[in-house]
């Protein structure tokens, strides 16, 4: 059995901060952390965004080892001793530790009947899609939302011949306004994507869809881009409290054991600003929830306060948003230029901002923090 001080099951950006938080408060207590990629961590976005635009894959590296951990790569815990504070991977090995992070993060959702689909979570799942993507190739992108409509773009961008299909009415509907939604859903046209709105998938394979009005479309790719389901298996077979996610307080720690903890993608964690539980599943909150709760497991003690944001490059159009961005709300919008840059403001019945997206607005996320945490109603003035 090998032992260790801390270990970490799961080998993402979470992961990764985590280590390095744990190194800000102990410099000296051993690190394993296990991962089922082959690879080390590394950055996400980049898979949908800047290595697409000629990044070099190089610098997508988080350089965890450098901070002095032992990683384990290709390999999943498959299961936990709480009791015994133990874990078993799935080639047999046990591993000993005194702190447990559960940074499992998710996996992607799928559509029942789609055979040889690639959906889109991994650097493996970029390397695939670019060795295909040949300038003149054919893609369907199947999923209009956050990694949908950024793979759509990449691929366009990149000369391929572009096909998205998805149930919503359009791009980004659940995070955008309507009408900046349908912009955007237009622009993707007269940049030559094929933007099925209204669609569902009835079956697929590596090379053909059929949607759910019957047309089948053939293309040298399918991709899926859906989200993700939070991994808490492990979590769930030991008894832990599991809400869309694991249920964590505001140090990280699971309820019960103070020696186990979550973070990152698959952690349900408080946010006072806004009065509830979140799952957040951007790079934001793994690099700054995963260092908080790195740090609270040497001992810091801090509560993790920080509301995370988020960001999105499509075409020449680009977003950061923070809070609770949600389209079912009512907005207060500012427009500079309408649909081309403004800011957007999701407030609750009493006008009092959940969330802000600043559109083709770039450095206001921290504004926007202070107005949601402070909690007054807002006027279209306090936008600009």
């Amino acid at each position: 059995m090998e032992s260790t001080r801390y270990l970490i099951v799961g080998g993402g950006m979470t992961g990764d901060a985590a280590v390095k938080g744990i190194r800000e408060r102990d410099q000296d207590g051993s690190i394993v952390l296990v991962g089922a990629e082959p690879h080390p961590p590394y950055a996400r976005p980049p898979l949908t965004k800047g290595l697409w635009a000629g990044k070099d894959e190089a610098k997508i590296w988080r350089g965890t080892e450098d901070a002095g951990a032992a990683l384990r790569l290709g390999r999943r815990i498959v299961s936990l001793d709480l009791d015994r504070h133990v874990a078993t991977d799935d080639r047999g090995d046990e591993y000993g530790w005194e702190k447990l992070l559960l940074a499992t993060g998710g996996r992607p959702r799928t559509i029942p009947g789609t055979e040889g689909v690639v959906y889109f979570r991994t650097l493996d799942d970029y390397r695939a899609i670019r060795a295909r993507m040949r300038d003149g190739a054919s893609a369907v992108v199947i999923g209009g939302g956050f990694i949908g409509s950024e793979l759509a773009a990449s691929l366009a961008t990149n000369g391929c011949r572009v096909t998205m299909v998805f149930p919503e009415r359009g791009i980004a509907s659940r995070v955008l306004p309507a009408e900046l939604s349908a912009y955007v859903t237009d622009e993707y046209r007269r940049r030559g994507v094929e933007v099925l709105t209204e669609e569902t998938v009835a079956a697929a394979g590596a090379n053909w869809v059929t949607t759910g009005s019957g047309r089948t479309i053939e293309a040298d790719t399918i991709v899926a881009g859906l989200g993700l389901e939070p991994e808490t298996d492990l979590a769930t077979a030991v008894g832990l409290e599991v809400d869309n996610g694991i249920v964590v307080d505001e140090l990280g720690r699971t309820a019960g054991h103070d020696d186990v903890f979550a973070a990152g993608d698959v952690a349900s964690f408080p946010v006072a600003a806004l009065g509830r539980r979140f799952r957040v599943e951007h790079e934001d909150h793994a690099k700054s929830h995963g260092r908080a709760v790195g740090a609270n497991m040497a001992g810091a003690n801090v509560p993790y306060l920080h509301l995370p944001f988020f960001y999105s490059d499509m075409f020449d159009l680009g977003y950061e948003a923070v809070g609770e961005v949600d389209s079912r709300f009512e907005t207060v919008e500012s427009w500079e230029e309408p649909n081309r840059k403004g800011i957007v403001a999701y407030v609750d019945e009493s006008r009092r901002p959940r969330g802000f997206l600043y559109w083709n607005v770039w450095d206001h996320v921290d504004l926007g923090r202070e107005l949601i945490s402070a909690g007054a109603p807002i006027q279209e003035a306090a936008l600009v």
